[in-house]
């Protein structure tokens, strides 16, 4: 019964790619007007490249936006120090811009074709991979069976698996079962995600932490740092960071309460998605806030009350300027985002009630003696931010405390590297049950 369901499943899919081939232009099309796509590399996403395939092993990395991809540059740095052919592909526009600034010499990107069987078939024949890694929670179904039927091994490396993906898999057991049957090893971030994981059918899990506690800090351009600190003059200013829609006004809110008892008060808010920019500027200028976007080089004056760092890459500036960060995706039902990063630049870290992307991150860091609780709203962000401005001893004891309750945490990048040498040294198959599609 249950390979009956897998491949009904499978069937229908399959049915939704040829439907979704004659318009796939179109949407991509729409993309583009959005500046969700490189106008000039849509034939990736056709599984067509003008890049000719290196000689010798290539290892097909696939990370599907910004974080996934800054977790995994440290892995792809050390295969090309071993001299192994890499190629990344990524689905956002905004994870290519970090692909093309951050990638060592000789590795590829590219984007991800789009997940129909002739095009997955194409990117397959073309670039012939000799092992997949796909990060975090990629599960493209096309894509697992292709390779499986050319019997290219597939790890799921930093693997994780929410609360929300977890509940629905249940419910679709026979389809998440057949897919991760054919993955030849998964490598969990944490005890829970490698349970849930096997619960749902993966034949081999190791735990093997979370590669973005071994990312180096994030980088900030020097003279972009020496500008933005003369601009900031010594004033008081906290950052909210990588937020989502909905999160914005309640920022906004806080800052009304904060400034009240700080005259000078700069709130930098960058949003998850820079495109959201203009749309976050307006609706501060709206509320009267004097206001500045980096995009569009709009200078941060002694008057600018909210300042939108619409750009990317630029956290790492921001994060060493500013004492107290909220990170974003936290007030709404989100997940929550990274708090790793600007608790290693020296930023204070706030966060709200939703957090389960980083369940196990935000459990020790709460569970600092003395912790900052999470914030429900704006009036507790507003409190809580005020605390950790107005006291820079219990600020700093904070993030001292964090950044102890973070060590435990460090050393994924090496236990990735140790479970995935067999593979790389062209061992270990793909498992039995992938020889045959459902």
């Amino acid at each position: 019964m249950a390979s009956a369901v897998a491949t009904a499943a499978f069937g229908l899919y399959r049915l939704a790619g040829i439907a979704i081939r004659p318009v796939a232009p179109l949407i991509l099309s729409w993309r583009v007007s959005k500046g969700k796509e490189d106008p000039g590399r849509l034939d990736e996403r056709y599984g067509r490249s003008a890049r000719e395939r290196p000689a010798g092993r290539l290892v097909w990395i696939h990370a599907a936006s910004v974080g996934e991809t800054i977790a995994v540059l440290p892995l792809i740095r050390r295969m090309r120090a071993e001299k192994l052919s890499v190629l990344l592909t990524t689905v956002t526009l905004t994870a290519s811009r970090i692909a093309a600034e951050r990638l060592p010499a000789g590795a590829i990107h590219q984007f991800a074709p789009i997940d129909c069987k002739p095009w997955t078939e194409a990117f397959l024949d073309h670039w012939r991979p000799d092992l997949a890694v796909f990060v975090e929670s990629e599960m493209w179904p096309q894509a697992i069976m292709s390779l499986a039927a050319r019997q290219v091994p597939l790890v799921i490396a930093n693997a994780r698996m929410s609360d929300r993906s977890y509940a629905g898999w249940r419910r679709y057991r026979p389809v998440i079962e057949a897919m991760l049957s054919r993955v030849a090893l998964c490598l969990a971030q944490s005890p829970r995600d490698g349970e849930r994981f096997s619960a749902l059918g993966a034949p081999h899990v190791e735990v093997t932490g979370n590669l973005k506690f071994d990312t180096p800090p994030l980088t900030a351009a020097p003279e972009a740092l020496n500008a933005l600190r003369a601009a900031l003059g010594g004033r008081p200013v906290w950052m909210a960071a990588s937020t989502h829609p909905g999160e914005d006004e309640l920022v906004v809110e806080a800052h009304r309460a904060l400034a009240a008892a700080r005259p000078g008060l700069l709130t930098v808010i960058v949003p998850r998605h820079p495109e959201r920019g203009p749309d976050i500027a307006a609706m501060a200028a709206a509320r009267g806030l004097r206001v500045a976007r980096r995009k569009i080089d709009e200078p941060v004056t002694a008057d600018t009350e909210i300042y939108v760092a619409d750009t990317l890459g630029e956290l790492g500036l921001f994060y060493r300027v500013v004492p107290v960060a909220f990170v974003g995706g936290s007030l709404v039902t989100h997940g929550g985002q990274n708090p790793i990063e600007p608790i290693g630049l020296g930023a204070a870290v706030l966060h709200g009630p939703h957090v389960q992307n980083f369940a196990d991150v935000y459990a020790a860091l709460d569970a600092v003696p003395a912790a900052m609780a999470p914030v429900a709203d704006a009036a507790g962000l507003a409190a809580a931010a005020a605390r950790l401005l107005d006291d820079p001893t219990f600020r700093e004891q904070q993030v001292t405390k964090a950044r102890a309750a973070l060590e435990p945490f460090a050393g994924a990048l090496t236990a990735t590297w140790t479970a995935l040498a067999p593979y790389l040294r062209g061992g270990r198959a793909v498992p039995r049950r992938a020889a045959t599609a459902p």
